[in-house]
């Protein structure tokens, strides 16, 4: 019964230990490509003013997010046309309602605009993948998690547009 005692109590401290020594630091933003929304005003002028806009829902505790910023910072700098294709980033612990009126409840997750409203995308050779969410139509609507091939062909199919 002790050697129970001494395990529970080393998984405890691990657990905790773990949850304190978590990176909270903001996610450094490494493009100028990228908008950082503050609040649901700013969210609402960047779906606006482009046609397209693809959307990090991130949290600067999670490290999948962590993971995928560069690469989406680079799709930004590679791929972003002023008024047609633009990138932003919307902090689910600082921007609340913005998340909650997407459903958004996984970290990261990408979802796609078209004049301002969700809109799936069409993406060849993406179907069967669990972190892909489909329209009954088909098409990509979100992605949940740090899925780099996902992200980029969803990216690559907006920027043909």
């Amino acid at each position: 019964m002790e050697t129970l005692s001494w395990v529970c109590l080393v998984f405890l401290i691990f657990l905790i230990g773990r949850a304190l020594l978590m990176d909270r630091s903001p996610i450094p933003e490494t493009s100028g490509r990228v908008y950082k929304v503050a609040n649901k005003a700013e969210f609402d002028a960047v779906l606006s003013a482009n046609n397209y806009v693809v959307v990090d829902f991130y949290a600067d505790w999670c490290p999948p997010c962590r993971a995928i910023a560069p690469i989406f910072s680079g799709l930004a700098d590679n791929n972003s046309i002023n008024g047609h294709l633009a990138f932003a980033k919307v902090n689910v612990d600082h921007v609340k309602d913005v998340a909650g009126r997407y459903g958004v409840s996984a970290m990261p997750t990408f979802l796609f605009f078209h004049n301002g409203a969700p809109k799936g995308v069409a993406v060849e050779s993406l179907e069967g993948r669990p972190s892909v969410g489909f329209t009954d139509e088909g098409l990509v609507d979100r992605v949940r998690g740090a899925d780099r091939a996902a992200l980029e062909a969803v990216v690559k199919a907006l920027a043909g547009k």
